[in-house]
């Protein structure tokens, strides 16, 4: 497939996008590779699909989705007050193709990507929309000629980090605080958040390191004093303590409470399935227990307007930190439930435990849990979890993601609808002429088949399948048989015996720990060398620290 064969396909990929989430595109991609042509379809502008070209159109396609908002974000900015969904779904996916390859492909030429966009605008848009796309894909590459200059976010990242590394303070610190946020992830990682009444900081302890430098697990709560170093993470530009050691100092009493609580309520059977209501679709009327101010109820109603313009919100301006918070949410439900409204959100912005403990009360809870009307928890972050998650009937990470929930997006309902109903008529149509040619066909075979012709065909085709698969094995069988070559390679460079065969040794004290600095040994201690045939016993007749100076029995 060429170039612009497999631009184009990947535009027609692309596209299926502006109709599914993105939890569903993955299965959407798949279906679009399921559904191509076998041997492809010239006169349909479907050309032949061989694996490579489907590999190289599934990794272009993950990583346009994966630079998105960047991309929509430099679209919005050169479409002259154009907001992006405003423009026309078949242009806005072929602009986010050029954009990608102008931004992040230096093996394309600007000119290329925009001549190449402009022919599939011309294809696929109106005939004003080559015009557009044009104008807004120059205006974008000016831009990136006027910032050649300037620096990149990972240069500047990786000076702070330098800067860091070198300090000698950071290089081996001890810091208290109070475990939140913890995740043991699949990989062995631990990652939690640090923190104090007054701070927080990030912190990661990779698997290598909790073989010597933990002995217990890890909670929610606990007091604990981290030794490690202070470091960047190039990717986020985030800086955060890598654990080397952790010890327990005692638990924090708000968790301790938390956790009380949580099960106290759990034996009750507060949390039980049964008693979740489901959420209503297609609401008219909601809901919204939060702060009048802030960023949640800005968030709730900017994705609810977007996803349906026509909601009625209702909004309970509730007190949600401090003395009074849990009691003044608990009043903000009981107006709301009595209120008429078909969906209910509670919830808040981030914070601490501290921030956060109004929803850890028991009265919201139980508040919540006689509620006629479905609810919708939506406190802190992904990572905050208060008693109120439990109790509700859904919880969502965020405010934002609770409207996504709660509110359906009409617009995504009614391109779905238009998507359908296009669909089935080319399936209608495509079914009858392709059954029309069947039955066609048959009565053309019918009036010469034989049985020796069907068995000669069957014959014909075990032979091919035959020998197709003889050839699949094969081709397998040697690319596996390269790769294990590969490795085996790689093994015999990366084998410590390899090390010692070329003159190394590995050194060690009596006890097999390894001997790294000459503040590990002291005069007269026993050591282990270990060479290529056998293992060297000696005794540490002197010592010769780098700076000169010496320690002689």
């Amino acid at each position: 497939m060429n170039r612009t064969a497999l631009r184009e396909t990947v535009f027609k990929v692309l596209f299926r996008y502006e109709f599914h989430d993105s939890e569903s595109f993955a299965s959407q991609m798949n279906l679009f590779f399921a559904e191509y042509p076998e041997s492809g379809d010239e006169e349909e502008n479907w050309p032949a699909l061989d694996s490579k070209s489907a590999e190289e159109i599934t990794g272009k396609v993950t990583d346009i989705l994966c630079h998105i908002d960047e991309i929509d974000k430099v679209i919005s900015e050169k479409s002259e007050g154009w907001d992006i969904d405003r423009i026309g779904k078949a242009e806005l996916s072929i602009m986010r193709i050029a954009v990608y390859e102008i931004l992040y492909d230096d093996n394309i030429e600007n000119a290329v990507s925009i001549s190449e966009a402009v022919k599939l605008a011309k294809k696929y848009g109106d005939e004003k929309a080559y015009g557009f796309v044009n104008c807004v894909l120059s205006k974008i590459v000016k831009l990136r000629i006027i910032m050649a200059n300037l620096y990149r976010v990972l240069q500047i990242i990786s000076y702070i980090k330098n800067m860091i590394d070198t300090d000698f303070v950071l290089k081996n610190i001890n810091i208290q605080g109070e475990i939140s946020n913890l995740k043991y992830h699949t990989s062995g990682h631990i990652y939690f958040t640090l923190k104090d009444k007054d701070s927080t900081i990030s912190a990661v302890m990779f698997a290598g390191s909790r073989m010597k430098g933990l002995n217990f697990r890890l909670r929610d709560g606990m007091k604990v004093v981290v030794t490690g170093n202070i470091s960047v993470f190039e990717a986020s530009g985030k800086y955060q303590i890598y654990a080397r050691e952790i010890k327990e100092t005692g638990s924090g009493e708000l968790y301790e409470r938390f956790v009380n609580l949580k099960n106290e309520l759990e034996e009750m059977g507060m949390f039980d399935e049964i008693y979740k209501k489901p959420i209503p679709k297609n609401i008219k009327r909601l809901g919204v227990v939060t702060a009048r101010t802030g960023a949640a109820v800005h968030d709730i109603i900017s994705v609810s307007r977007r996803r349906n313009p026509g909601i009625d919100i209702i909004l309970y301006p509730a007190k949600v930190q401090g003395e009074g918070a849990a009691e003044s949410v608990c009043t903000g439900i009981r107006f709301l439930d009595k209120a008429g409204v078909d969906l209910i959100i509670v919830g808040r912005g981030g914070g601490s435990i501290e921030d956060l403990w109004a929803f850890n009360e028991e009265c919201v809870a139980r508040e919540v849990f006689n509620c006629n009307t479905p609810v919708i928890s939506a406190v802190g972050h992904e990572t905050d979890f208060t008693i109120i998650d439990f109790v509700s009937d859904l919880r969502a990470p965020t405010p934002s993601a609770a409207a996504e929930l709660a509110v359906s997006d009409v617009s995504k309902i009614r391109e779905r609808l238009l998507e359908l109903n296009a669909g089935l008529n080319i399936r209608i149509n495509g079914f009858l002429k392709k059954y029309s040619d069947r039955i066609a066909s048959y009565n053309v075979k019918l009036n010469y088949l034989s049985p020796a012709n069907i068995l000669e065909a069957r014959e014909n085709l075990l032979r091919n399948y035959y020998y197709k698969l003889n050839n699949s094995i094969n081709a397998v069988m040697k690319n596996y048989t390269s790769v294990f070559q590969i490795l085996c390679t790689r093994l015999d460079g990366l084998s410590p015996l390899t090390r010692l065969k070329g003159g190394y040794s590995y050194v060690c004290d009596e006890g097999g720990n390894n001997i790294n600095s000459v503040e590990d040994i002291r005069p007269d201690d026993t050591l282990n060398i270990y060479v290529t045939d056998g293992i060297i016993t000696a005794t540490a007749k002197k010592i010769t620290k780098k700076e000169g100076t010496e320690n002689d029995d």
